[in-house]
């Protein structure tokens, strides 16, 4: 007889708060994560972050607003959602804008010639 279906953590309810992604599990425990690990609901408006939907048995949570998904496993791991070379362009580009360094664009390392 297997146990690993009864043993896997599972959502039960999640709460929201300005600073932190909160779930219950089945089995008593309660975790917690920054809202920050998650870029796309830490931009979200606070209407968008209270759309969200238990998905599984409790593996996960979905928010439709903002096409974003947050496993246990990833709670529990702490893994943050990575940003891409593109989402982060208007963060670079408001940093400088900010401190007024100039905006040139988001470069590319200079590549090496090659040699024939």
């Amino acid at each position: 007889m297997s146990t690993a279906a009864s043993s896997d953590p599972r959502i039960q309810e999640v709460r929201i708060t300005r600073a932190q992604i909160i779930a219950y599990l089945v089995d008593g425990r309660v975790i917690s994560v920054p809202l920050a690990w998650s870029w796309r609901l830490s931009e979200a408006s606070p209407a968008q972050r209270a759309n969200f939907r238990i998905i599984g048995t409790g593996q996960g949570v979905h928010w439709p607003d903002v096409d974003e998904d947050i496993s246990v496993e990833v709670m529990l791991h702490g893994t943050p959602a990575p940003r891409t070379k593109l989402q982060a362009k208007p963060l670079i580009r408001d940093f400088r804008a900010s401190t007024g360094a100039p905006n040139k664009g988001i470069q590319s390392p200079p590549r090496k010639a090659r040699r024939g």
